[in-house]
């Protein structure tokens, strides 16, 4: 159903019901402390239930829960075609309590609802999916061995999986982990971000209702310096697949290093450049997506195309197309199906951001729109696109991920300099050019060190391309075929026929 056909979100809203509790071994349990943390609503500032805060001990309970049911075989052993099954009765749930689903992702984190509803969801499902018709396409191999042995190379399941995901896509961000690593036979804990926990437990739920087996998959609510590092430090979990912020990604590093050396995949920051060139195809098009690229989820987006790098010698046409096809974005309310765009996550986003914007204003660079806080009144957490001209890459506008709705343009006047500027970050996730010309477009396509490279569109690609990034932006695939891998490793069986 299309968002736009709805009779009244806020209906929905006020007879919407919470799962609140952690869901541990198949069940809704309290924290052991009893401790509970207040889950807030973006949209206006209120709580709107309060959720278990979990930390080592109910981490504890949960990777005992996924481990046993590892070691078990309940799931490891299933046949493909009844693990495939599942997954895709699981997707079926999704899709049929999709409405709920987008409404606890606008209520918990801001975004509109039909973001929620039309792309978010829908893109889950899709998710879930691809992974449930991947599981019995995958084949062990046999080695190129001589006639006196047989060689076969395994690929077995790595045992118990620690899931650490962002606020921005909850359940986005939780499936695109999730369902590889269960397709290709793990348990898995879950830590949703702290702002946003709610989708994390009614998936729980739904998966049990697939006919997942109790303990498989495993939600521990609570906030990062306990519930995350726990997982992180625990010495039975086998691996830690994070997407998140640089900075926390670190500090999983550590945690590995300090514990039992398990695996670590990190989907972490990002500046990433969108370079329109003088011979960009269409430069209308360009415009509107660049704007979508930056003030989509409010800019809370890893490849957000928050440095704009714009020619001098269409600079200033340019800009005047990104200001008009601006003005359809403002912050409205997230249950509203007309809104284009929502809330910052939480008022201590929504200040991160302004001070940005007070920065960039410091540090010289031009106010072209927006750049105040917005809907006051409200209670909740809103804040205009804001465009910034005459930015330079050292600002510090141009080099730290803000992670909300601010664009900073930066002018060139070579490729070769774009390319140098797109590159003069720590991040590497994503890029994007705009040129008629195939050799260009391929020169930057290898020029721009990034996990991602669009050419004549922005954030391009769905569930069958990789994803992640270069530098410190992480490493390791989210999405794809190569997404199981890592989820996966390698054995080899010598048989000697001599």
């Amino acid at each position: 159903m299309d968002a736009n056909a709805t009779p009244s979100w806020h209906d929905k809203a006020a007879r919407l019901q919470f799962r609140n509790q952690a869901f541990i071994d198949g069940r809704f349990v309290d924290a052991a402390s009893g401790k509970r943390f207040d889950c807030i609503s973006p949209r206006d500032g209120k709580v709107l239930t309060q959720v278990a805060e979990c930390d080592a001990e109910d981490v504890d309970r949960a990777v005992a829960a996924a481990r046993r049911t590892f070691e078990n075989g309940v799931w490891r052993d299933r046949h493909p075609r009844a693990r495939k099954s599942v997954l895709a009765k699981l997707a079926q749930l999704m899709e049929e309590n999709a409405d709920e689903l987008a409404l606890l992702e606008t209520l918990d984190m801001g975004k509109p609802i039909r973001d929620a509803r039309n792309v978010d969801i829908p893109l889950s499902v899709r998710c879930v999916q691809y992974y449930a018709e991947a599981i019995d396409k995958l084949y062990d191999q046999v080695g190129p061995s001589g006639p006196d042995a047989m060689s076969l190379i395994l690929r077995e399941p790595l045992g118990v999986i620690g899931v650490v995901v962002p606020w921005n896509f909850p359940l986005m961000m939780a499936v695109w982990k999730i369902a590889p690593a269960l397709a290709t036979g793990n348990s898995v804990v879950l830590k949703p971000a702290e702002q946003s926990p709610l989708t994390a437990l009614f998936l729980a739920e739904l998966a049990v209702q697939a006919g997942l087996p109790e303990g498989v998959l495993n939600v521990v609510p609570g906030f990062g310096e306990t519930a995350g590092q726990a997982i992180g430090r625990h010495m039975d979990v086998d691996m830690l697949a994070f997407t998140g912020s640089t900075e926390v990604g670190k500090y999983f590093m550590r945690y590995s290093g300090e514990s039992n050396l398990k695996r670590v995949s990190l989907e972490c920051g990002g500046k990433s450049p969108h370079i329109i060139l003088p011979d960009a195809p269409d430069l209308d098009r360009a415009a509107r997506e660049a704007v979508g690229g930056i003030f989509f989820n409010q800019g809370e987006v890893c490849t957000a195309g928050s440095r704009l790098l714009v020619h001098e010698s269409i600079k200033d046409e340019f800009l005047e197309r990104v200001t008009h096809h601006a003005a359809r974005w403002k912050p409205g309310d997230p249950l509203d199906p007309k809104s284009t765009m929502g809330a910052m996550v939480d008022a201590r986003q929504h200040e991160r951001v302004l001070s940005y914007i007070a920065k960039g204003k410091a540090e010289g660079a031009a106010l072209r729109l927006g750049g105040f806080a917005a809907r006051e009144e409200t209670g909740g957490f809103y804040i205009e696109p804001t465009l910034f001209d005459r930015v330079d890459n050292n600002m510090t506008i141009a080099r730290e991920e803000i992670f909300g709705p601010v664009l900073s343009t930066i002018s060139f006047s070579s490729t070769e300099e774009a390319f140098r500027i797109a590159n003069d970050t720590i991040y590497g996730l994503a890029a994007a050019v705009w040129t008629r010309d195939i050799s260009t477009a391929m020169k930057a396509a290898r020029a721009i060190r990034a996990g991602s490279v669009w050419i004549n569109c922005y954030d391009g690609g769905d569930i069958t391309v990789p994803f992640g990034g270069f530098k410190q932006s992480g490493f390791g695939r989210d999405k794809s075929l190569h997404a199981m891998e890592k989820y996966t490793d390698l054995k080899s069986v010598w048989i000697d026929l001599s």
